[in-house]
């Protein structure tokens, strides 16, 4: 390779970190919390490869080392090669750099997943994970809301002692979509549990698009289901959208720092379609910056 070649080489580089630098909108501190949010994944498809790559690229600048998924991992078959082109290689650059990933189960989903090492979910259909002091997350099994998970839920929500109590799973309690939307029974059994333990964040899917609501008894709600399959124009923005984006696929990346979210909905293309400041003491009365 020539020095002409080489010189080439660096430039490329620094203009594409600019470019990421230009785009990202979170604050990106030393010691803050930095994850990631992806949704309804598993199909193999070039969309999918592309949000990962795009995901990959910010990694570069925006460090995270978790990620969470909202369930629908694999679609169709999901033999060992079905592993391997919806998921393994899709984020195989972040997979190489240590990043882990941590599932919950979707109505596409096999049970068996809950095996597989890759996803960490411990064998379990619902777990815990905390990735720092002050910070738990709860991955639930919205499939089979049966009593055994449900008594597991409020004991670990009692015992977790975390600011922040962060409930992930595949279907939406509140959702704006034409083709699902809210969960009405789920969310008649989960949110008094949620307000009861002050769960501050919860995070689904199922819908195939980026939703914001407004909060909802002091907690802030994602669906993040746009990570691979879409749902064009299938938002029917109703009285608690605080945002939405349908028209491309896209994932979301969370920055906790004290009692503050900061949040960045990217595209598929590298768009910011939503980005803000959330606040943690809402749970308590106070107001709250919805985003912006």
């Amino acid at each position: 390779m020539t020095m002409k070649h080489t010189l080439a080489l660096s430039v490329g580089a620094l203009a594409l970190s600019g470019l990421l630098a230009q785009q990202l909108r979170l604050p990106n501190q030393k010691d803050s919390f930095h994850f990631a949010v992806i949704g309804d994944t598993g199909t193999g498809a070039r969309a999918q490869y592309e949000v990962g790559a795009k995901l990959a690229e910010f990694h570069k600048l925006f460090p995270f080392d978790t990620v969470v998924m909202m369930g629908d991992n694999l679609y169709g078959g999901q033999k060992t090669r079905d592993f391997e082109k919806k998921f393994e290689e899709p984020y195989k650059p972040l997979l190489s750099q240590g990043v882990k990933f941590y599932a919950s189960l979707g109505n596409h989903d096999d049970a068996a997943q809950r095996s597989y090492k890759l996803f960490n979910m411990g064998g379990e259909r619902y777990f815990t994970v905390k990735p720092r002091p002050g910070i738990r997350f709860f991955a639930l099994d919205s499939n089979y809301m049966d009593k055994p998970q449900l008594t597991w839920l409020e004991k670990e929500l009692d015992s977790s002692g975390s600011d922040w109590k962060i409930a992930f799973f595949h279907h939406p309690l509140y959702s704006s979509g034409g083709a699902h939307g809210s969960d009405v029974q789920l969310r008649a059994i989960l949110e008094p549990i949620f307000v009861k333990h002050k769960v501050a964040l919860v995070l689904s899917g199922h819908d195939h698009f980026y939703e914001r609501i407004k909060p909802q008894k002091g907690i802030y709600y994602f669906v993040i289901g746009g990570s691979a399959k879409l749902r064009e124009g299938n938002v029917k923005k109703s009285e608690f959208t605080a945002a939405s984006f349908d028209t491309d696929n896209s994932f979301v990346l969370m920055e906790i720092e004290g009692d503050t979210l900061n949040f960045q909905a990217i595209s598929r293309t590298g768009e910011t379609v939503d980005s803000g400041t959330l606040r943690r003491a809402v749970l308590e009365g106070k107001p709250a910056n919805g985003g912006k």
